[in-house]
């Protein structure tokens, strides 16, 4: 992968998306979030059609990438090209990073999810840019199953992968546990909850990424 993965990335769940003034909601927020400094931005719709997909797209593209900004679509490789996205992520139940890669070429970033308890076998061996983990706390943006591993469970995945993977935590992350999860071995922490809830997504943002250093 070219592009450099940031230390913070924020996924946006349409689920936030208000249904009135969905158009013009977009475009502030990705006005706003471009200007806060967001260099890589997931879209999750897990409900909507694909006119909505591409409505959405189409307001995303217009207030971010002539900035620079990768935009990584959530599970749907046979839109990425369509929506004029830089990437995906495919969990498991998706197309495997084999099979997105063999779609979508060497230039995409592809993302998949790495582990909880454990990596997922072989996961490491494939063509994926970067593995998410987790969830690391309890979550209410994304339905899962999987237990809370904690900083305890991100210093495994991080022992088991090694020095080199690119390691994104997800899952309940909260600004005053952001520092323990970086020294437990995360490359990256994304934050879909923390940081749409709030009043002023931009400023939030701004507050994580000085949070960092």
């Amino acid at each position: 992968m070219t592009f450099r993965i940031p230390r913070i990335y924020p996924i946006l769940d349409a689920a936030i998306i208000p249904s009135t003034g969905r158009r013009e909601f977009l475009r502030r927020l990705g006005d706003e979030l471009a200007a806060a400094g967001v260099t890589l931005l997931e879209y999750r719709n897990k409900t909507g059609d694909e006119a909505e997909l591409f409505a959405d797209a189409e307001i995303l593209r217009a207030a971010m990438p002539q900035r620079g900004i990768k935009l990584i679509l959530d599970d749907r490789v046979d839109l990425v090209e369509k929506l004029q996205f830089d990437g995906v992520h495919v969990d498991v139940g998706d197309l495997s990073p084999g099979e997105a890669r063999h779609w979508l070429g060497p230039a995409s970033i592809i993302g998949t999810f790495g582990g909880s308890e454990a990596l997922v076998p072989g996961v490491l061996s494939g063509p994926a840019d970067y593995f998410s983990i987790g969830p690391v706390y309890a979550t209410t943006t994304k339905q899962t199953a999987k237990a809370p591993i904690g900083t305890v469970g991100v210093k495994r995945l991080r022992a088991e992968a090694g020095p080199d993977a690119i390691l994104v935590a997800v899952g309940g992350i909260k600004l005053e546990n952001l520092q323990e999860i970086f020294e437990a071995g995360a490359t990256t922490v994304a934050v879909a909850a923390a940081i749409f809830r709030s009043a002023d997504p931009a400023a939030e943002f701004r507050r994580w990424v000085e949070a960092v250093g």
